[in-house]
């Protein structure tokens, strides 16, 4: 039955992140083109599947987040999908026990850690221009899967459960 249990597995993530490929096609307004709702649907694959699952939607959410937007940043985007994996990460090791500390974590790792290499890579001033936008766009992916995560937790439950082995 680990085998069953596995496809499902793979089928949930590859539509946590199909959901973040809609999401990165929902733009925020920014001084780079590629601050979209494509985190939402990775951190509730971090609830839902964990962690590991909700990193992997991330990070493939935001490469397609920044394709869509033409690549601004160029081959930086790897280092920000790594960014996000890490973050989502965290969101989903610390959700289970601390919802809130998970949010605000996330929040201020997006919007005021995650560019932070950006000071040195390009300018602290491309810096300063991009944390408004990213401070906006991770409160707003924050609240969708805040709100969404305790509605879709009962179905998801149901969904997910392991199949009992046929004796």
């Amino acid at each position: 039955m680990k085998n069953s249990f596995d496809v499902k597995m793979l089928s949930w993530l590859a539509l946590f992140t199909a959901l973040s490929v809609v999401g990165a096609s929902i733009k925020i307004p920014a001084f780079v083109d590629s601050v979209a709702l494509d985190v939402f649907p990775a951190l509730l694959a971090a609830a839902f599947l964990g962690g590991r699952f909700g990193a992997i939607a991330a990070a493939f959410g935001h490469l397609l987040s920044a394709l869509f937007g033409g690549f601004p940043l160029g081959p930086m985007h790897i280092l920000i999908a790594g960014e996000m994996a890490v973050l989502v990460w965290m969101f989903g090791v610390l959700y289970k026990n601390r919802r809130i500390v998970a949010a605000i974590l996330f929040v201020l790792g997006n919007a005021f850690a995650a560019p932070l290499p950006f000071i040195f890579l390009m300018s602290k001033s491309f810096y300063l221009a991009i944390v408004p936008s990213l401070l906006i766009g991770s409160i707003i992916n924050v609240v969708i899967g805040l709100v969404l995560i305790p509605r879709l937790s009962g179905l998801f439950k149901t969904a997910v459960q392991k199949e009992e082995p046929k004796q």
